[in-house]
């Protein structure tokens, strides 16, 4: 069976930066190992606001300007940015990508649904999340996993209660 590896969001804002934290830094190496030693596709998303992020509904609840197209809270990690060259990147404007939900079916429907797609990233309980219920949602029957030691979220609490929603959704958590 194929695989798909969804990394998601390792970007500077969110590991260093303006939406940084220590639990985001602890997960950095395992998910540099997880991508290098990954037997199958690997893809990225990346969080992409421009200069109108602040009049967005996203914006007003969520008021911490934060990856800017073209800045450097808007680049992957560097731990990672040589690892993502020549790979699939989806700039989503907000947490799930309707675009990568619809590459997944497009893959799985070329390999005869014999696919699998494992997420890892940043955060578990807003963009991880959103992203593992949207291809669940796109692609029903094919198996969507996310590595919990490879994810980080806004508190170790929405990490575990996104951990929580995502199992109840036939999303499998190792």
């Amino acid at each position: 069976m194929d695989k798909i590896l969804v990394v998601v969001d390792m970007q500077n804002d969110f590991v260093t930066g303006s939406l940084g934290s220590a639990e985001a830094q602890q997960i950095v190496p395992a998910v540099v190992d997880k991508v290098r030693n990954f037997d199958g596709t690997v893809v990225f998303t990346r969080d992409t606001h421009h200069e109108n992020y602040m009049e967005t509904q996203e914006g007003h609840n969520l008021p911490v300007p934060h990856c800017y197209e073209g800045t450097e809270g808007w680049e992957i990690i560097p731990e990672l940015k040589e690892l993502s060259q020549g790979r699939k990147i989806f700039d989503k404007p907000t947490f799930g990508s309707i675009e990568l939900a619809s590459f997944i079916r497009d893959e799985a429907d070329k390999r005869n649904g014999q696919l699998e797609v494992e997420l890892i990233g940043v955060c578990t309980d807003i963009c991880v999340v959103s992203n593992a219920l949207m291809i669940k949602a796109y692609n029903i029957e094919v198996p969507v996993s996310v590595d919990s030691k490879c994810c980080a979220g806004v508190t170790p609490a929405a990490h575990d209660a996104a951990l929580a929603t995502m199992k109840s959704c036939q999303v499998k958590v190792a």
